[in-house]
């Protein structure tokens, strides 16, 4: 049987890389922020639409494609963020001791994601500041993202999906403080797919689940329910003792 010791120190606790939950984790975190990707994203993806010709709009058969080249290039995007994130992390803790170094990653990961938590039920509104964080290098790339409207051609909804993914967001920062923690490049880069995915439906069933969620964000005791429910991520991100995932995992390699 395996016991919680909540006196475990940085320094003892053993980093496992051969099991991560992270995709799962930021799976569900991109499922859990549908509310905020409709009311980000949905104004996004109405003016794409406008601005294709009136028979691929009538059209659902010849609409759809496009929609998915949007979330295709967007999806890419935070992908690529996720690749160049673990560059990062990986000089990080190459810089100290690499048990330690992962250790305080998912202590500050978890910070992060509890504060998207507090900030998804309404009880942490100024969270949305960290949005500025991206907004320099937003300013860079959004001009090319015009010159690509109208949208004509599939390779150009791709393209434009691109420069739609590095749109300042505070839950995809969160994402990426998750994937902080994946322990390498290539789990980093995969989180944010997972995570990207995650988001895929609420965005692309805009259409037909854009009234359902509008009315559900209005409701605060389900604000309130999702945001408890990424606090409960946070948990698991940071005490991964708690996640029965792993005791599964680590039941296996003991045999």
């Amino acid at each position: 049987m395996l016991f919680f010791n909540p006196a475990i120190t940085l320094a003892t606790m053993e980093f496992d890389h051969a099991f991560n939950s992270s995709y799962l984790v930021a799976f569900t975190m991109g499922l859990l922020s549908s509310m905020h990707c409709v009311g980000m994203c949905g104004s996004i993806i109405g003016t794409l639409t406008l601005s294709l010709s009136a028979e691929v709009r009538n059209d659902k058969k010849r609409l759809l494609p496009f929609v998915f080249n949007y979330n295709a290039g967007r999806v890419t995007s935070y992908t690529l963020a996720g690749l160049l994130l673990g560059f990062v992390q990986a000089a990080l803790v190459m810089s100290m001791d690499e048990t330690t170094g992962y250790r305080v990653l998912q202590i500050l990961s978890a910070i992060v994601m509890a504060s998207a938590g507090l900030y998804l039920a309404g009880w942490f509104p100024r969270f949305a500041y960290i949005e500025k964080i991206g907004l320099h290098f937003w300013r860079l790339i959004e001009p090319f993202g015009r010159r690509l409207i109208p949208v004509k051609t599939y390779s150009q909804a791709y393209l434009f999906g691109m420069v739609w993914g590095w749109l300042p967001c505070s839950l995809v920062y969160t994402a990426l403080a998750l994937a902080s923690t994946a322990g390498g490049v290539g789990q980093s880069a995969l989180t944010m797919l997972f995570f990207g995915l995650g988001t895929i439906p609420a965005v692309m069933g805009i259409g037909f689940m854009t009234g359902i969620l509008t009315k559900l964000s209005g409701l605060q005791r389900f604000r309130q329910v999702i945001g408890l429910l990424m606090i409960a991520l946070a948990l698991l991100a940071v005490i991964p003792d708690l996640n029965p995932m792993r005791w599964q995992h680590t039941q296996e390699v003991a045999k």
